[in-house]
């Protein structure tokens, strides 16, 4: 079988940096992905939701460089988690990132803070703690 999923968005809000137990590096962010099309002479556009998780040293690239607003380039698997909240089964599809580049503003330029002209580094991992 073959799971792949390949998505260009925005971030709508900053990436959340944890760890697991195990000391391993943990990211999650949401992107806003546009679907423009026409309809009988009008155009449209849809707007999807769409949950990330990036493991490993990549999550710390992402928690450091992203934030609300910044596009990437997001490629991964797609993953249902299950569990149950009072009684009832519920779940969910997200996105686990085998690789997120970051792409440049339309401006040209991205806001690092303090940051300055630092660049975020070119590298992709395909570390995944399970």
């Amino acid at each position: 079988m073959y799971n792949k999923i390949i998505l260009i968005g925005n971030l709508t809000k900053d990436p959340e940096l944890r760890y697991t137990p195990q000391g391993t590096p943990v990211a999650s962010f949401r992107i806003a992905v546009n679907y423009r099309y026409k309809q009988s002479e009008e155009a449209k556009q849809e707007t999807m939701f769409i949950d990330i998780v990036v493991f490993g040293k990549q999550a710390e690239s992402c928690s450091k460089f992203l934030n609300k607003g910044s596009s990437v380039l997001v490629e991964g698997r797609l993953q249902e988690r299950r569990w149950e909240s009072n009684g009832q089964q519920k779940s969910k599809f997200e996105v686990v990132a085998q690789s997120v580049r970051f792409l440049s503003r339309k401006g040209g330029s991205q806001d690092h803070g303090a940051e300055g002209d630092v660049m975020p580094p070119e590298e992709t991992t395909d570390l995944e703690p399970f």
